[in-house]
């Protein structure tokens, strides 16, 4: 059965104890290693959540949320990140989710909202090309429409073209898709959000493997990939504003949950410096709580994005200040880890004299592309400087907006 409270029935600290009694009650173990044996491990995670009723903080309860109050959803965020228990599959629930409740038909919110919360089905991002990441208004990958008009629901799209970057691709059953169905050169007037099947002919998904030697980013290639009209949100050529909602979403939500789980991570940081006898040193100390207060201004931050989202509907172009605050953050404290590690700094995971098996550094050469992914640092401060500060534009750059 569905635990079910409403906002009222208990106080915020009730709830967090609850919550914690659950998450410590129902979780699911150690992390396994073979990539097969961790999917379903988390499925199956996601599936408890769900069916206990403690998945989706922030959806609305009518497709199996919780529909908290901004309170109860800072609550949640600080518990889950405590837990250390598995987080989403995929970027469905953070992006695309956001975008199917504000622009889906509701047959297409009651098919897909409920599989992707629940964990049955994995949702990945399909935005950048090769030729098209910052400028992505430029992007080529098109979607030519056959059998009828554009809410004829017996049309189809065939899509050509590849993407790349697209973190759990190689585990998705659905990419949410950007495609140009306006003539070339068209830009955002031309461009059409698509939900397309993961596993349909012609989708090839190639993992690309980076500096930790995992793979953490995939390619995607379409060659005459069959869509129907039907799974398109929004209008036809009316997929850019559809674009904005999933970034800032992504955004928004990245900040909190960021801000939770570096909560934690600094802390361990702490402890690493205090055994590595290093808290004496008042540079030490200076760098530590240079990050204390980063990381409350971080928390700060994500607790008045979601209120602006309860507010308004959506984060708006401020979520570009916490994405490129984390970015930064990201890479700032692991520089500062490996140089606490000293020599150790430069052994990896398989390592067998690897500090903590190695985490820090790997974390290290993992945020190398914090700046680079979901919009890099120099599109951020673009648009930061215009749509923020209402500063004058870059005439360097494509007059449209530009995002990742």
């Amino acid at each position: 059965m569905r635990e079910r409270a409403k906002d009222g029935e208990e106080s915020d600290d009730e709830f967090r104890t609850r919550l914690r009694g659950f998450l410590t009650e129902h979780h699911p173990g150690r992390r396994p290693k073979e990539p097969a044996e961790r999917l379903a491990w988390q499925k199956a995670w996601l599936a408890t959540l769900y069916d206990a009723g403690y998945a989706g903080p922030s959806w609305p309860r009518e497709y199996g949320g919780m529909d908290l109050s901004f309170a109860r959803q800072v609550v949640y965020q600080e518990e889950y990140a405590r837990a250390r228990v598995p987080g989403p599959l995929g970027t469905g629930l953070g992006i695309a989710a956001p975008t199917l409740l504000a622009y889906g038909t509701a047959e297409q919110q009651e098919r897909f909202l409920r599989p992707m919360l629940r964990g049955d089905t994995v949702w990945a991002q399909g935005y950048s090309e090769p030729e098209a990441g910052s400028d992505l208004p430029a992007l080529r990958t098109s979607a030519r429409r056959e059998g009828g008009g554009p809410d004829d629901p017996g049309a189809e799209y065939v899509v050509n073209g590849q993407k790349v970057w697209n973190s759990a691709a190689d585990i998705a059953d659905i990419l949410f898709t950007l495609v140009r169905t306006g003539p070339p050169g068209s830009r955002q007037e031309g461009i059409s959000y698509l939900l397309i099947d993961a596993h349909a002919p012609g989708v090839t998904v190639r993992p690309l493997r980076d500096l930790t030697g995992d793979a953490h980013f995939c390619e995607i290639f379409l060659s005459d990939v069959r869509v129907p009209v039907a799974d398109r949100i929004g209008a036809e050529n009316g997929g850019w504003p559809l674009v904005r909602t999933s970034l800032g979403h992504e955004r928004a939500a990245g900040a909190m949950n960021q801000a939770a789980r570096y909560r934690r991570v600094l802390d361990e940081l702490t402890e690493l410096a205090r055994e590595r006898g290093a808290t004496a040193d008042p540079l030490v100390r200076d760098r530590l709580a240079d990050f204390e207060i980063r990381v409350s201004i971080m928390r700060l931050t994500g607790m008045r994005t979601i209120a602006d989202i309860i507010a308004k509907g959506e984060p708006g172009p401020a979520s570009s200040t916490s994405r490129l605050f984390i970015a930064v953050f990201e890479q700032d404290l692991h520089e500062f880890a490996l140089d606490l590690l000293g020599p150790y700094g430069i052994l990896g995971r398989r390592d067998p004299h690897a500090v903590q098996r190695g985490r820090w550094v790997w974390g290290f050469l993992r945020t190398r592309a914090s700046t680079i992914g979901a919009g890099t640092a120099e599109i951020q401060r673009n648009t930061i400087a215009e749509q923020v500060l209402g500063l004058p534009r870059d005439p360097s750059m494509p007059t449209a907006e530009r995002t990742r």
